[in-house]
C-alpha cells in the first residue's frame, strides 16, 4: 500500500496554477484534493481529514482569509498555509492582522514558487507542527 506524506487541500481559483501545484504535490507523495472555487471547497471540506490546507489569498466570492476563518470554524486543528503574490499583503493587511496577529503564526508562500521550494516548505510545515512524515 502506498503511504502518503500527508493529506492536503489546495484552493486556488487559477486552474493552471492549481493543476501544476496538484501535480507537483502528488508526485512528491502527498494526497491532494483541490478546488478552484472557495465556496465549493468550503461546502466539501471534511473536518479532521486534512493535515494542511493551502489557500490562495485573492479569489472571487471569498478570499483566502475568509475561507480560512470558515474552515477553522469547522476544524480548529487543521494547519493552513497561504499562497500569495507579495503585492497582495498590503491589500489584505486587515485580514492578515485578524488571522495572523503574531508574526510567523501562519505560513505564507510567495508566488511564483519553485517546485523544490514548495515541497520543502510543505514538508517543513507538516513536520514543524508535529505531523509525522510517512
Amino acid at each position: 500500500m502506498f503511504l502518503t506524506k500527508g493529506r492536503l487541500l489546495l484552493v486556488d481559483d487559477e486552474k493552471d496554477a492549481t493543476s501544476l501545484l496538484y501535480t507537483i504535490l502528488q508526485k512528491s507523495g502527498f494526497e491532494v484534493v483541490f478546488f478552484n472555487d472557495p465556496l465549493l471547497a468550503l461546502e466539501h471540506f471534511k473536518p479532521r481529514y486534512y493535515d494542511l490546507v493551502i489557500l490562495d489569498i485573492r479569489m472571487p466570492n471569498m478570499n483566502g482569509f475568509e475561507l480560512y476563518r470558515q474552515i477553522k470554524g469547522k476544524d480548529n486543528r487543521v494547519k493552513v498555509c497561504f499562497l500569495t503574490a507579495v503585492s497582495e499583503f498590503k491589500e489584505y493587511e486587515q485580514y492578515r492582522k485578524e488571522v495572523c496577529p503574531k508574526l510567523g503564526e501562519r505560513h505564507f508562500i510567495a508566488k511564483p514558487v519553485s517546485n523544490f521550494e514548495l515541497i520543502r516548505r510543505v514538508n517543513e510545515m507538516l513536520t514543524t507542527n508535529g505531523i509525522s512524515m510517512a
